[in-house]
């Protein structure tokens, strides 16, 4: 993996041309289907964490859990991303759906008196009531109707003043042309629905998405094209421009060609971003947040936590972890380093047995990780001694 090694510290240091020489100079090979196989939790499997973390079951009985919020009185809410998919309310010892019969339901938030749910082919708010923990009829607010292939979540997040609320939907395919212009992109409406208009472009699949806090700047983790390779192309982490293009499906980390792709839009490729953290490739961070919480060392405040899903295209396996990305002065401050990993039983393995998905920050300071490999919520808490 010498290689591989040296490319990706080239991408990290953003030496761009030296990309461009090896994409053009070698006939990149297809990387081989190789999805995980999941197993139980092999005896004397352990997650690694920095010495004082723990980590232990928080609620189980799910499908696929996916993405969680936090409701007003404190309770715990979760999407379980199937085609009959629900959303759970998780509150002490009680746990109940909250909504049923919902078509792969994705991303949750709250904004005033409603509860947004984002499932593949509709955005819908539901009157919610926080004392008795119960939804009322929902309205749908924006249709995604005819967009139920090709990358299926779709993520949804409030500013702060709650009048605008952002909504991400990924590409139809891995690499197309012609996708309509939600697709692929970070869309920005009102409370209701009304006044789309689309915040930024070329995004293949823009799954994780949340503020940086004490500010609006949107950042996003982005799972990046297939098909050129086990170390091509590099998902990422970045900031969002306001009318800001990605490259998808043009060109990748700024204006490196995706040789499949004959349609010349230079004026596109010529402005498309290079992306702030580059990440391992097809790694699929499905969720990420900044942490604000008091109760993990200090280093870590206003870093990111990002949750790896862990790679089903490449012959040697990544992710199936949880990586932290320092930050200062709201800019990151180095790469992606391990924080939690040990659900990967080894990379040329095809065994694991958990996949990470969502993450949540309870106000004690401890954050929640769904595991949709697993079928579970764990809790990852901080003791001193």
């Amino acid at each position: 993996m010498i290689r591989s090694s040296i490319l990706m510290i080239a991408i990290h240091r953003l030496q761009l041309p030296i990309l461009c020489v090896l994409a053009t100079a070698v006939a990149w090979p297809q990387a081989p289907a190789n999805p995980p196989k999941m197993v139980p939790r092999p005896e004397g499997a352990e997650i690694h964490m920095p010495k004082g973390f723990v980590i232990e079951e928080f609620a189980t009985g799910f499908t696929r859990p996916r993405f969680m919020a936090l409701g007003p009185g404190g309770e715990v809410l979760l999407s379980d991303f199937t085609p009959n998919g629900s959303v759970w309310v998780l509150s002490g010892k009680q746990q109940k759906k909250l909504l049923e019969n919902l078509d792969r339901p994705y991303g949750i938030a709250f904004s005033k008196e409603f509860l947004y749910v984002a499932e593949t082919t509709s955005l819908k708010r539901y009157p919610y009531d926080a004392k008795t923990m119960t939804a009322g009829a929902g309205q749908e607010i924006v249709s995604m109707n005819g967009m139920g292939a090709g990358h299926v979540t779709r993520t949804v997040l409030f500013n702060r003043k709650g009048d605008k609320l952002y909504l991400a939907v990924g590409s139809s395919a891995n690499v197309v042309t012609g996708d309509p212009e939600m697709r692929a992109a970070i869309s920005r409406y009102n409370p209701d629905g009304s006044g789309h208009e689309i915040v930024a472009s070329g995004l293949r699949n823009p799954v994780g998405l949340r503020a940086y806090p004490g500010t609006d700047q949107i950042w996003a983790t982005v799972e990046e094209r297939d098909g050129l390779g086990d170390d091509l192309v590099p998902d990422y982490f970045t900031h969002i421009r306001q009318g800001g293009f990605y490259g998808w499906p043009y060109s990748y980390l700024g204006s490196n060609l995706d040789p499949r792709i004959t349609e010349e839009h230079k004026d596109l490729v010529a402005r498309a971003i290079v992306p702030d953290v580059i990440l391992q490739p097809h790694t699929a961070v499905l969720d990420f947040l900044f942490y604000t919480g008091k109760q993990f060392p200090a280093e870590y405040r206003n870093g990111a936590f990002l949750a790896n899903h862990g790679s089903s295209g490449r012959a040697q396996r990544l992710g199936y972890s949880i990586t932290f990305v320092p930050f200062k002065n709201g800019k990151p401050a180095g790469p992606a380093r391990d924080f939690a990993t040990g659900w990967m039983l080894a990379p040329d393995k095809a065994e694991v047995w958990g996949r990470p998905v969502g993450l949540l920050e309870m106000p004690d300071g401890s954050l929640l990780l769904s595991d949709d490999g697993g079928k579970k919520v764990w809790r990852i808490s901080y003791r001193a001694n």
